[in-house]
């Protein structure tokens, strides 16, 4: 145990036992095999950062016997979550109370209801504690096994006691999966990044229309769906905060993806037609479309005064007549409640205190009496400035109209999938979902990865960590609210680094990442939450569990029926790469990722290239290492191909240059694996050298920024590309 200036010996045994019962490991092994133990520097941080009070042991220990009971409320906790079938919930009894009876109720979600009673002495014990003098007893009470699946509201009156209610969340077993996949189908897909996408229409960003014109292109090449990066709300306050993984809400969506042309009140409106047709604008709208990189300022200020314009007709001709299309908008965010509320308040905030005072985006920025959602200065603003927060809600309608439309398609084509979506594991720290709920976030960490061979100082991605007991108190409502967002309009979805639902690497504020810790989460509880909403919004989930992958992980994801994700270029066993009949089924397998190397930007070896040019490597040394192990990776999968079929050639033959013939021969031994689902991306469809999204920090090799050569239709017209879906599609049927 490691000492803590700021911390007195003898306070040390409790802070240690208050650690373990809010979650804090106490240990992890290393990439090296090594455990490494946290210290108690680094668990006090992190009870700080949980806003806990570490220098009283008074306070300790009332905070330590909150934390350690089993059920701290008294006879219920905050929620219980059980699965459909077995739905065994635990309740605590008096001790002294045995023969009390028991009554208790279920409050069906949608109506209806189940009674029952029992003596106490009847049910199973599985424990005993003591609180505050008082000893009670763990017993389990077996719920009717036919309960549905949903959020219901539990009751129980205790003979000479008192009453209680809780949440209570019946989950399936499993999650959706589409009947192609349930019946043994395999599917294959496109993955892209949206804002990368280049058309006759758009305005220098992919948007929403030309994500529908890709799925109909691709469902007739016989893919069944398209993947893409998460399309969850940014700052349009400020434009250069463009990372789809810093997010300002996973609540609401990226509204710079809205096609403007397509928007009815932009057509009928003559002062947007008027801004479109003006010979200045329509010299930048070019500019735009021509940029070989998304110019996001640009983009931002040719979108926004159109929209404006789109908005105040809106208002005159369909807000104040109450039509039904501005029936149509109030029930869209009726029907989004509370948090979509707060994120377009959020947004005409920030917009207009930028405008007019100066300040950076998001709320960390504000003046202090602006930094509560609930204010009295929050809520003067909200009634003095309605029609600037109306104008962010139509945003978010129109965004949601067009999204829609695609699953809409989906649906029309058959499609098992259609829209394959991304679920980011956290938001912008300054965002309005944080500024929306500041009891569920720690400002006083971040969330990271512990040291690995790719990252040896560990990384700290900025993102602010959710408090588990917070979450729990909560009824797991914020958790299910994101999840439900993020299926609406796609048939699976991607959880990105869905390790975060059993352990966080927390990183407190002004530590080394290398110097954080994990704190563990209720990973059945959140599983099955999802499992219930996958099932509602019928949605697939894929699990993106590459890295350091713990066992409970290993084991959650297959009982729950989620997808593992597996990519080509790691699947590498004793120096040979897995074969295909090697793959698990229930997975999406890729050859690379959005943040990996493109095909053959991977075989030439240009990313070593690059990320020395970047300076990433420590010394030259690590470039020719990296060169001279690519080389015999390329010689590998140069083996795997040969043994399936798809290559000729000498076994020790030097590897060739890159070419159409290459790939496609790559892609038909991921089409080849077992693998349920897989994947291509539109950068190697056509052979792209350097990937849309390149780490750096030069506008050359910026994130999120780079655009595709062509247009999709220009794409899948290529005669490659016919060939590579053709074979794609037969090898999917035969494999």
């Amino acid at each position: 145990m490691a000492a803590d200036p700021n911390l007195p010996d003898e306070l040390a045994p409790l802070i240690e036992r208050l650690a373990r019962a809010r979650g804090i490991g106490d240990a992890y092994h290393s990439y090296k095999g090594e455990l490494a133990h946290f210290t108690l520097t680094t668990k006090a941080a992190i009870l700080r950062a949980m806003h806990c009070r570490l220098d009283d042991a008074a306070a300790l220990e009332a905070q330590i016997r909150e934390s350690e009971a089993a059920h701290p409320a008294g006879l219920l906790g905050d929620v219980a979550v059980v699965r459909q079938g077995d739905a065994t919930l635990r309740i605590n009894t008096p001790a002294i109370e045995l023969n009390a009876l028991v009554r208790w109720s279920v409050q069906i979600e949608g109506g209806g209801e189940r009674r029952g009673e029992v003596r106490a002495w009847d049910l199973p014990e599985r424990g005993s504690h003591a609180v505050d003098g008082k000893w009670w007893v763990l017993r389990e009470l077996e719920l009717p096994a036919d309960l549905p699946p949903g959020y219901h509201r539990f009751e129980i009156d205790l003979e000479y006691a008192h009453r209680e209610r809780c949440a209570l969340i019946v989950t399936p077993e499993k999650i959706h999966e589409p009947s192609e996949l349930a019946s043994g189908g395999k599917i294959w897909g496109v993955a892209v990044q949206l804002y990368a996408l280049r058309s006759e229409n758009n305005w220098g960003i992919g948007d929403f229309s030309d994500l529908r014109e890709l799925l109909d292109l691709a469902a007739a090449a016989g893919a069944n769906f398209i993947g893409i990066s998460p399309v969850h709300a940014l700052f349009p306050s400020d434009p250069t905060l463009y990372s789809p993984y810093s997010a300002s809400s996973r609540h609401a969506l990226n509204v710079m993806f809205i096609d403007v042309g397509s928007v009815p009140d932009v057509r009928e409106c003559a002062k947007a037609q008027a801004l479109i047709g003006d010979p200045a604008f329509k010299a930048r709208l070019a500019q735009a479309r021509a940029a070989t990189h998304v110019d996001y300022p640009l983009v931002s200020g040719l979108k926004l005064p159109v929209l404006h314009a789109a908005f105040e007709r809106f208002r005159t001709e369909h807000l104040s007549r109450h039509t039904p299309r501005a029936a149509a908008m109030r029930a869209f965010l009726r029907e989004r409640g509370e948090p979509m509320r707060l994120h377009t308040l959020f947004d005409a905030l920030d917009v207009h205190l930028r405008r007019s005072r100066g300040t950076a985006a998001g709320w960390h920025n504000w003046p202090e009496e602006f930094r509560r959602p609930d204010s009295d200065a929050v809520r003067r603003f909200a009634e003095r400035h309605a029609d600037e927060v109306d104008f962010y809600g139509y945003l978010q309608w129109l965004a949601a109209e067009q999204l829609g439309a695609v699953r809409t398609l989906a649906r029309e084509r058959d499609l098992g999938v259609g829209l394959y979506g991304d679920y980011a594991v956290g938001v912008n720290a300054s965002g309005s979902e944080t500024w929306s709920d500041q009891t569920l976030y720690c400002m006083g960490a971040a969330i990271g990865a512990p040291p690995d061979p790719l990252g040896v100082a560990g990384q700290e991605w900025g993102i602010p960590p959710q408090d588990p007991r917070a979450l729990k108190r909560a009824a797991y409502a914020p958790f299910t609210a994101l999840i439900r967002a993020s299926m609406r309009a796609c048939g699976a979805l991607r959880l990105d680094h869905v390790m975060a639902l059993f352990r966080q690497w927390w990183v407190p504020r002004g530590f080394k990442s290398a110097d954080g810790g994990y704190v563990h989460y209720p990973l059945e509880d959140l599983l099955g939450v999802v499992a219930l909403e996958s099932r509602r919004q019928q949605c697939l989930v894929v699990g993106e569990d590459l890295g350091v992958v713990p066992d409970e992980i290993r084991r959650a994801l297959p009982e729950f029926g989620v997808y593992h994700y597996k990519v080509v270029l790691f699947e590498q066993k004793n120096d040979e790469f897995v074969a295909p009949a090697d793959y698990v089924r229930p997975a999406l397998a890729v050859v690379t990722t959005h943040d990996l190397p493109t095909l053959r930007g991977w075989w030439t070896g240009h990313d070593i290239d690059l990320w020395e040019k970047l300076g990433f490597y420590a010394d030259a040394s690590v470039g020719e290492r990296n060169r001279a192990e690519r080389e015999q990776e390329r010689l590998r999968l140069l083996r795997a191909l040969r043994r399936e079929g798809l290559w000729d050639g000498d076994a020790g033959e030097t590897p060739p240059a890159y070419s159409a013939r290459l790939g496609q021969a790559v892609h038909l031994y991921l089409a080849k694996s077992r693998a349920a689902l897989v994947t291509v991306q539109l950068e190697d469809m056509i052979g792209m050298l350097e990937p849309v999204n390149i780490p750096g920090t030069s506008r050359e090799y910026s994130n999120w920024t780079r655009r595709v050569t062509e247009s999709a239709r220009q794409i899948f017209a290529r005669a490659e590309v016919q060939e590579l879906a053709a074979a794609m599609r037969a090898a999917r049927l035969s494999s």
